[in-house]
């Protein structure tokens, strides 16, 4: 009995592995093992078949015509997104351009000026002027980010 049981036991083990062999077998094995006849139907529909130049009929060059135009839509919408980048970009730098223009006139002591004055308003300048070129730096980044997405 106990003789029995172990070979019960084995031959049950042997065949279940020879299942998981099998079904990872097929599991890799291309679609077509499967359903022939769908991906027959797809390939002669798309006028690939040996008699391919007898399938084509009057919508084929309405296709053609249709993918040109998406082809061209998605062109212009690619060259107008590159357009809008490149104002924002002109933006940005013209922003920054002024800023400093205009940090470096606030920044020189004026003549009417003490020293202490001139200092104090010099550290507010500059705090003023660091937070203008971070929100000037954000614009760049959400730029960045935007184009990013697309």
């Amino acid at each position: 009995m106990n003789c029995m049981l172990k070979k019960t036991i084995i031959y049950s083990m042997l065949g279940l592995m020879q299942v998981g062999m099998f079904s990872s077998v097929a599991a890799a094995a291309p679609v077509s093992l499967y359903n022939n006849d769908s991906q027959q139907i797809s390939y002669l529909s798309r006028g690939h078949g040996p008699d391919r130049d007898h399938r084509r009929g009057p919508g084929h060059d309405d296709r053609r015509d249709h993918d040109r135009r998406e082809r061209e839509r998605r062109e212009q919408e690619r060259r107008e997104q590159e357009r809008r980048e490149q104002e924002r970009r002109r933006i940005h730098n013209e922003r920054k351009r002024i800023e400093n223009e205009r940090h470096e006139r606030e920044m020189r002591r004026r003549a009417h000026e003490s020293r202490k004055e001139w200092r104090e308003r010099q550290e507010r300048e500059k705090q003023r002027h660091d937070r203008e070129m971070r929100t000037i730096a954000a614009l760049l980044i959400g730029i960045a980010i935007g184009s990013a997405n697309n």
